[in-house]
């Protein structure tokens, strides 16, 4: 079956982009994962979040086939790129750039203000309509708090009135923001944690979330599923995020690949 990760984040530290993905068709090979399904064809999104990372994002694409890639600024570099004002223009003509991201809010862990978190999302939303692109968004927030999806809320959905286009990845919210955001047009992104035990939140989500509205991903090198949890997470390990995600919608893991597969084509203009 093909299969398509949509998100995952290559840093290129002491491994090169060939050795990289050799280690994906290794783990692709091992009779473990050819049990939860065997992948004939991996399409993967490289994905940027500072300008150092966008520029290893491409790197990897320029170099894997099958490969696109995304650039843009995580809310944790927010400020730092306020600061350096990186030129990300340099992008822009990439045959293989299919979005802008990621961004959004992190109000976990604040590593940046939250106006300039606020501030660099709205630009580069502003980049992703000027560009004609589709925006990969980050929400997450602290225990007991909504004010990050609200924040993002606000500011979503004047961009998608201004024809945007979005995906929630690694979506981690509860099924009524599921279907605020659906209600913009979004997509939602599944990683390894619909395995995770106590991660009974990202179950419930897919109760509300259709089959065609659906992207998975690894997020690597975080997250890892079971049965790797605990290990560096990669693209090699994607299966097990369909599988557990199948089984929620109810359908052969095949078909769930194939249908996000399409879905991530679809949505990111390949």
């Amino acid at each position: 079956m093909q299969i398509f990760d949509t998100h995952f984040h290559f840093y290129g530290e002491n491994i090169t982009p060939a050795e990289y993905y050799s280690n994906i068709q290794a783990a692709l090979a091992e009779p473990r994962q050819q049990e939860a399904g065997k992948v004939s064809r991996l399409f993967l999104n490289a994905v940027g979040a500072d300008f150092n990372e966008s520029l290893k994002a491409r790197e990897f694409a320029d170099t894997i086939d099958d490969t696109v890639f995304s650039c843009g600024v995580h809310p944790h570099s927010a400020e730092k790129h306020l600061a350096a004002n990186d030129d990300f223009s340099i992008f822009r003509s990439e045959e293989k750039l299919v979005a802008i991201g990621e961004l959004g809010v992190d109000y976990f862990y604040d590593y940046s203000d939250r106006e300039a978190q606020k501030r660099v999302f709205e630009k580069f939303l502003g980049t992703a309509l000027e560009w004609e692109l589709p925006a990969i968004v980050h929400i997450r927030d602290q225990e007991n708090s909504w004010q990050a999806y609200e924040d993002a809320y606000a500011i979503l959905k004047d961009f998608s009135a201004s024809n945007g286009r979005f995906v929630v990845h690694c979506f981690a919210g509860d099924p009524g923001w599921a279907e605020k955001f659906l209600e913009l047009g979004a997509f939602c992104g599944v990683t390894g944690m619909v395995t995770f035990k106590k991660a009974e939140n990202i179950r419930e989500n897919l109760k509300v979330i259709p089959l065609d509205r659906l992207l998975i991903e690894t997020d690597s090198p975080y997250l890892a599923p079971i049965p790797h949890r605990g290990k560096e997470n990669h693209p090699g390990y994607l299966v097990h995020v369909a599988a557990a995600a199948a089984r929620e919608y109810n359908i052969e893991t095949s078909e769930l690949a194939e249908i996000t597969t399409r879905n991530g084509k679809e949505f990111f203009g390949i």
